[in-house]
C-alpha cells in the first residue's frame, strides 16, 4: 500500500486536533493469549489488539490445542492448564514476542515443537533465549529460526540478563513456571514488566527485590478478565504529531502508562512538549491514563543507557520529532535497534534523510545524531516492511512541506491497524 501525504499545510493542525482511541497494547494482548492458554478457566479480554502479530500468537496457540475465540477486540481463551503437541510447524509471522515468549512456555512441555517465522524473524537473534532455556534443560536445534524445541522437566537457574530485554526475561520466567525450584532473573536495567504483572494477577508466585525477579513453580494459573489499555507505543505517533504540528492539540483515551513504558513521555517533555495526563487509574495491575498533547516549540535532547529500554520501540518516532526540534539530538546505547524488524538505525537515517537537502542524521554503532531545524520537503520514501518506520515516515511527511509518497504502509497493521485512516492524506493505492 502506497500513501500520498501533502504536508506542511496550514490546516493540518486542525485536521489532527481531536480525541483518539488507540488500539490495544500489543505486549498485553500477546500475554493475554499466552497466559490464558496455560491457565485453568476462561480468560476474557476487551481492547485486544487485532494486529498481525497478535493474530499469529492466536494461531500458534490454537495449534497447541487451545480453544480461542476472537471477534474484533474481544478475546476469549479457554485454558485447560496444559498444551497439546502440535501436528504442524508453529508460524510466528513477524512477531519476535511470540517466538521468544512461546519458547519459554514450550521449554516446559513434554513434547517437541518446531517454530518458524517470516524472513525478518529468521534473521533475528534467538541465542539470547536458547542459551538460558538450555541451561534450564530444554534442547534446541540451533540459535536461529526455524527452531526446534524439545521440552520437558526443567531446573531453576539464577541468570543475569546480558542485555535489557523484556522478551528474554519473560521467556525465562515462563519457563520457571515449570522448573523444579525458584528461578531468579537479574536485570541490571529495568525492562517492561507486563509478564510479571499478569502472572501475579493469575496467581503466580512472582516477586521483585531490587534488580532480581524470582519465579517459583506455579502450574495452577487461574483465568482472569482483562481490559487491555491503548498501546503507548502506538499512541506515541499521535503524540509526536501533536507536539510538532503547529496549532495541533490531540487527546488520547485510556492509554497504558506502565512506568517501564513511559520513557517517550519523559523525553518529549524534556524536549519541551506540552503533555498532560488525566483520569489516572490502575486496571489489572496496569497504570492507565488519558494523555493530551499540544504543539509547542521543541529543543534537542540526549537519550542513553537506562532510558533506552523504556522507549526502544519509540526511537524511530523520536528521531522524526527531533528533526523538527532546535539543536542536535543524540541517541546512544540503542544497538538493539539494529536487530529489530529492520536495522532501524540505518533505515531511519536513510529514509528520513530523503526529506532534506543536507544530511540530518549521522549513524553510530549504537545510535544516531540528529540535527534538527533543517528545511524539510516532500519525498519518496519506503517503510521497508517495518511498521514503526512506516508510521514515523508519515509523521515526518505531515510536518514537511510538499507531497510525500510512502510505500509499504500496510506494515502499520502489525501494531496499529487503521493508523493511516486516522491521519490526513490525499491518496492511497494498493
Amino acid at each position: 500500500m502506497t500513501v500520498i501525504i501533502n504536508g506542511g499545510n496550514a490546516d493540518t493542525g486542525k485536521l489532527i486536533s481531536k480525541t483518539y482511541d488507540i488500539p490495544g497494547d500489543k505486549s498485553i494482548s500477546h500475554r493475554a493469549v499466552m497466559l490464558g492458554a496455560i491457565a485453568t478457566g476462561v480468560t476474557e479480554a476487551t481492547g485486544f489488539l487485532t494486529g498481525d502479530d497478535c493474530i499469529s500468537t492466536i494461531n500458534c496457540f490454537r495449534a497447541l490445542g487451545v480453544e480461542i475465540e476472537q471477534s474484533g477486540d474481544k478475546l476469549r481463551v479457554t485454558g485447560r492448564g496444559e498444551l497439546l503437541e502440535p501436528d504442524r510447524v508453529l508460524d510466528v509471522g513477524n512477531s519476535g514476542t511470540t517466538m521468544r515468549l512461546m519458547a519459554g512456555i514450550l521449554a516446559g512441555q513434554p513434547f517437541k515443537s518446531n517454530l518458524t517465522g517470516d524472513e525478518s524473524i529468521q534473521k533475528r537473534p534467538m541465542r539470547r533465549i536458547t542459551e538460558p532455556l538450555s541451561l534450564m534443560g530444554a534442547k534446541f536445534s540451533g540459535d536461529m529460526a526455524p527452531l526446534s524445541i524439545e521440552g520437558g522437566r526443567l531446573k531453576a537457574i539464577n541468570y543475569t540478563l546480558p542485555v535489557a530485554s523484556a522478551q528474554v526475561k519473560s521467556a525465562i520466567l515462563l519457563a520457571g513456571l515449570y522448573a523444579d525450584g525458584e528461578t531468579l532473573v537479574k536485570e541490571p536495567i529495568p525492562s517492561r514488566d507486563h509478564t510479571e504483572i499478569m502472572l501475579r494477577q493469575m496467581g503466580a508466585r512472582i516477586e521483585k527485590k531490587s534488580d532480581i525477579i524470582s519465579c517459583a513453580p506455579s502450574p495452577g494459573l487461574k483465568a482472569i478478565n482483562i481490559e487491555v489499555p491503548g498501546d503507548i507505543s502506538s499512541a506515541a505517533f499521535i503524540m509526536g504529531l501533536g507536539a510538532i504540528i503547529p496549532g495541533a492539540r490531540v487527546k488520547l483515551r485510556k492509554i497504558g502508562v506502565n512506568p517501564t513504558r513511559t520513557g517517550i513521555i519523559d523525553v518529549l517533555r524534556r524536549m519541551g512538549a506540552d503533555i498532560r495526563l488525566s483520569n489516572e487509574c490502575i486496571k489489572n495491575g496496569e497504570a492507565v491514563a488519558d494523555i493530551e498533547v499540544k504543539h509547542s516549540r521543541l529543543k534537542a535532547t540526549e537519550i542513553s543507557d537506562g532510558e533506552i529500554p523504556t522507549l526502544i520501540d519509540e526511537i524511530p518516532l523520536i528521531a522524526a520529532v527531533a528533526l523538527f526540534a532546535e539543536g542536535e539530538t543524540v541517541i546512544r546505547d540503542a544497538a538493539e535497534l539494529r536487530v529489530k524488524e529492520t536495522d532501524r538505525i540505518q533505515v531511519v537515517a536513510e529514509e528520513m534523510g530523503k526529506f532534506f537537502e543536507k544530511t540530518p542524521i549521522v549513524t553510530t554503532n549504537d545510535g544516531m545524531i540528529i540535527k534538527g531545524g533543517l528545511p524539510a520537503h516532500g519525498a519518496k520514501a519506503a517503510s521497508r516492511g517495518d511498521h514503526r518506520i512506516a508510521m514515523s515516515l508519515a509523521v515526518t511527511a505531515l510536518a514537511a512541506n510538499g507531497e510525500t509518497e510512502i510505500s509499504g504502509c500496510e506494515s502499520a497493521d502489525i501494531s496499529f491497524p487503521g493508523f493511516f485512516k486516522l491521519i490526513p492524506y490525499s491518496k492511497c493505492t494498493f
